[in-house]
């Protein structure tokens, strides 16, 4: 029997329950409560400017894990993550212009619309798969895009301002903005996260992951495919909802274009680069993707990039930089690795096990 639970030499695993434990070993605990406590602790160290990308990539990785949670781990293909972050965004914002709900509140209520019109959007999962469920989602997209330019509920162009939120009588605009949004933000991730851990280890996420490796097999097995879809796109769509209320007021209002099929497209590379399936996946693909449009802004506006632009006459450098990098980097991660940057994470933390072997 291990010595104590400060280190792991052993898989000393004899009941399920030990198997279903969230944290193997202290130490594991002790880290991440280490990392938590330096994230809530960046707006005493970081300047200013860093904290939109900050705020950013903690939001996408809400809406990252919802993605996840359909595609990653119960493997139905979803192209319309962002019209799913559009109707929380926009359910938010009517909350809170026409309820007047402070935002602790109407967030949530962003969450439960995103995850009533994903359920109804995964409907066609119980009859349909792989790319004839893509299509399906891509269509509920383009009928998102064009349905809230259309409706007569909101303003003109389907744009919202909601009013400045405050917490504990302390306004975005007096702490500021881009950091309050963050320490808001942090913490719904963090319980998000924790949530869905905790989801796993119940019979409906193994109900999911069964369905992901063989529906049918599943079937089998006594489990109800059609279920664990339909649960697989509640909870994916309420994580998305939640992220669409993050960032409508990160963005400071609801505006179309910021929900457009892009968006959908750009978080579906996160989670690619990140790694399907894989939770710590769900924050580092958001972190790669946000970290590499920043480094191209910033190569963008560098003096070397200049004599490339005046080099090449009558070709915009710049403008053709970022889409280029983009697709650059999710066609290497799945041609080099395509379990994405979870895969490194994982390689790393064996290397500083010493079980079963040193090497």
């Amino acid at each position: 029997m291990p010595a104590s639970r400060f280190t792991q030499t052993g898989n000393y695993r004899v009941r399920y329950a030990q198997d279903q434990t969230i944290f193997a070993t202290y130490a594991e605990q002790l880290s991440l409560l280490l990392l938590i406590a330096a994230l809530f602790a960046l707006p005493l160290i970081l300047p200013r400017a860093w904290f939109p990308y900050l705020t950013q990539i903690v939001i996408f990785s809400v809406a990252v894990i919802g993605l996840n949670v359909t595609t990653g781990y119960t493997g139905l293909i979803n192209i319309g993550q962002g019209a799913f972050m559009g109707v929380g965004a926009y359910a938010t914002a009517l909350a809170a212009t026409r309820l007047n709900l402070p935002f602790y509140l109407a967030i949530p209520l962003g969450g439960v619309a995103g995850a009533l019109i994903g359920t109804l959007v995964g409907l066609p999962s119980l009859r349909l798969k792989y790319l004839y469920l893509a299509i399906a989602t891509l269509a509920f997209q383009i009928i998102f895009e064009w349905g809230v330019g259309h409706t007569p509920l909101l303003e003109q162009g389907g744009v919202i301002k909601p009013p400045t939120p405050q917490a504990f009588g302390v306004k975005d605009s007096f702490l500021n903005h881009n950091v309050f949004w963050y320490l808001v933000s942090l913490p719904v991730l963090i319980s998000l996260a924790l949530l869905w851990r905790n989801v796993l280890r119940t019979r409906h996420g193994r109900a999911m992951i069964a369905v992901r490796d063989n529906d049918r097999a599943a079937a089998a097995m006594g489990i109800h495919p059609g279920r664990a879809k339909l649960t697989a796109f509640l909870i994916g769509s309420f994580y998305a909802g939640v992220a669409g209320g993050l960032f409508m007021y990160f963005q400071k209002g609801a505006v179309i274009e910021d929900y457009s099929l892009g968006l959908s497209v750009k978080l579906l590379a996160m989670a690619i680069v990140g790694g399907l399936g894989s939770l710590p996946g769900s924050f580092l693909g958001p972190l790669f993707i946000v970290g590499l449009d920043r480094g191209v802004e910033l190569l963008s506006q560098s003096a070397l990039l200049g004599r490339v632009t005046a080099f090449a006459e009558g070709v915009d450098v710049a403008s053709a930089l970022r889409p280029f990098s983009f697709g650059m980097a999710i066609v290497l991660f799945l041609m080099f690795e395509p379990r994405g940057l979870a895969n490194w994470w994982r390689l790393t933390r064996l290397y500083f096990k010493r079980w079963p072997f040193k090497f």
